[in-house]
């Protein structure tokens, strides 16, 4: 009995012994794993310059397109332009539009904003199907000129033409170099000073010249019709440094009418 004492006196230093060797019984937290940085949002796919692409818009895209789908079964076309809002907006000069080409029984098929891609879907689902012009008044790729290669634009605009000789065989074409553009402000408020949009640019036009065969295909470069003598764009009449006003469009038809006169015999 004399020995209890002594092992009774041992039992605090067992169980801090054995305390130490058991998990505590608190709860321990989990450091929180580590959230992985998200990977970086892929730059969206560039759409090739030569596939067909109907615009994604309101639907007015879709309208103008059946607008010149009913033009074209109302009456013969005698000259037809196509190409983007520069050709579109002869809705600003009516009367000179009229002075020029009314004789011709003319068609305007341009849309603000177009593509080579949105002009070659529109010709693969039937703009030109049926007609019969004299002369197609051509010019397309300045909208590309941000976001291809003048190689990927000149490219687009010879399958266009491709596309124009194969469904209007009879036709000539008139092959406009792309009109010149200067600065302008982004929609996020940037400024675009157009000098890498213009170099492009001169690309494509200085390609798009080795099509002239002097028959069926004719270019015409104007562009130094809407410079200065510094080099820059006249703001008179394109005040927006991309589209003409109605004076631009005088000038525009001044100087294509010698050679569409030739054209039209």
């Amino acid at each position: 009995m004399k020995k209890l004492p002594r092992l009774l006196s041992l039992l605090p230093l067992g169980a801090l012994a054995l305390a130490a060797l058991l998990p505590s019984g608190r709860a321990q937290t989990p450091a929180p794993a580590a959230t992985p940085a998200p990977a970086p949002a892929a730059p969206p796919a560039k759409v090739d310059a030569s596939a067909p692409l109907a615009k994604k818009d309101t639907g007015a895209f879709l309208a103008k397109h059946e607008s010149f789908l009913a033009r074209a079964k109302a009456g013969p076309i005698g000259l037809l332009f196509l190409g983007d809002s520069i050709t579109e907006g002869w809705a600003k000069a009516p009367h000179i539009f009229e002075h020029y080409y009314g004789k011709f029984q003319p068609a305007n098929f341009g849309i603000g904003g177009d593509t080579t891609q949105n002009v070659l879907w529109r010709i693969e689902h039937g703009e030109l199907d049926g007609l019969a012009p004299k002369v197609l008044v051509l010019m397309l790729g300045t909208n590309n000129s941000g976001s291809h290669t003048a190689a990927e634009i000149a490219a687009a605009d010879r399958k266009i033409i491709a596309l124009i000789r194969a469904k209007l065989p009879a036709t000539k074409i008139l092959l406009l170099a792309i009109f010149p553009r200067g600065e302008r402000k982004n929609r996020d408020g940037t400024i675009d000073t157009g000098v890498e949009k213009t170099a492009v640019i001169n690309a494509v036009n200085a390609d798009l010249a080795r099509l002239d065969d002097g028959a069926t295909i004719r270019y015409l470069d104007l562009t130094a019709k809407f410079l200065g003598d510094d080099g820059k764009l006249h703001l008179n009449i394109m005040p927006d440094r991309l589209h003409p006003n109605a004076a631009g469009y005088q000038l525009w038809a001044e100087s294509m009418q010698k050679l569409l006169a030739e054209m039209m015999k």
